[in-house]
């Protein structure tokens, strides 16, 4: 009788784990390195929180920069993210890279839409919201406001937070604060503006702006010289125009990588934004 106790006390605790299991939105869990693609780069981080629902979990997807050669998601300091929205879901996302005439641009562009794609798909399994919110460094900052702007019917991000992105192709490549940047764009994009016009106009986020596009926040210093404050300034004149919620911040004599001092009042003024912007 007491083993038969004993053994029926052994099922229950069994049985009680494997319930706790399979609520797994009550703690907080991560994934590394799942896969949205074929190709090995196409893997992306996933954070999810404890507590989370389909209703209230915000999910920000993070996007790093490199000039689109370069970089990788390693690049975020999660833990310090994490700290700053604890109840936000992260996606913290690599894609292609352009490498000796491979993965020539719009491959980057493909591959954020691709792991949006991936990331819907898996909402009711991840528990997360339709509260999704963009960022992006350089580079990813470029990919992050041409997802949120020329696929919006796709996934409608609630807001976009570009950390010095490039905003206008065709002029960075005809305005540009370094001699060498023209050479690097159509080396990854395959052609110059004059050659192929229309490629840089599809991948450039300006060109997609509307009156229902995301509130942005452009984060940007003014002696920049890979990606000038005019990019920053071209994109508010056009959000401005089309009546759309954004905000700009220029930080005198910072180039493109901020000091300590800026970067800790970048995080200020992003959880600003998110408060006003995401409900």
């Amino acid at each position: 009788m007491q083993r038969l106790l004993l053994l029926s006390l052994l099922f229950l605790v069994i049985a009680c784990k494997k319930e706790d299991s399979g609520n797994n939105n009550n703690v907080e869990q991560t994934y590394m390195d799942v896969s949205y693609g074929t190709d090995a780069k196409q893997k992306m981080d996933v954070y999810l929180p404890a507590n989370r629902d389909t209703n209230n979990t915000k999910l920000m997807m993070l996007i790093h920069g490199g000039a689109w050669i370069e970089g990788d998601k390693a690049d975020f300091s999660i833990p310090d993210i994490k700290k700053l929205l604890p109840e936000y879901a992260f996606a913290n996302i690599n894609y292609r890279l352009y490498s000796n005439g491979q993965n020539k641009f719009p491959a980057q562009e493909e591959d954020v839409k691709a792991a949006i794609s991936f990331l819907l798909s898996k909402k009711a399994e991840y528990k997360f919201s339709k509260k999704i919110v963009l960022l992006g460094a350089s580079a990813g900052a470029h990919l992050a406001l041409l997802q949120g702007y020329k696929y919006a019917s796709m996934m409608a991000p609630k807001a976009i937070i570009s950390y010095f992105g490039p905003t206008d192709l065709a002029y960075l490549y005809n305005h540009p604060a370094q001699a060498a940047l023209p050479n690097v764009l159509a080396l990854i994009i395959g052609f110059t503006p004059t050659q192929n016009i229309s490629i840089y106009n599809a991948s450039s986020p300006i060109n997609y702006v509307t009156s229902t596009s995301a509130p942005t926040l452009l984060l940007q210093g003014d002696a920049d010289m890979l990606v000038p404050v005019d990019q920053a300034n071209l994109l508010k004149n056009k959000l401005n125009t089309a009546g759309v919620t954004n905000q700009v911040v220029i930080y005198p004599g910072e180039q493109h990588g901020f000091s300590p001092t800026a970067m800790d009042d970048s995080y200020k003024k992003i959880i600003s934004f998110l408060q006003a912007n995401v409900q």
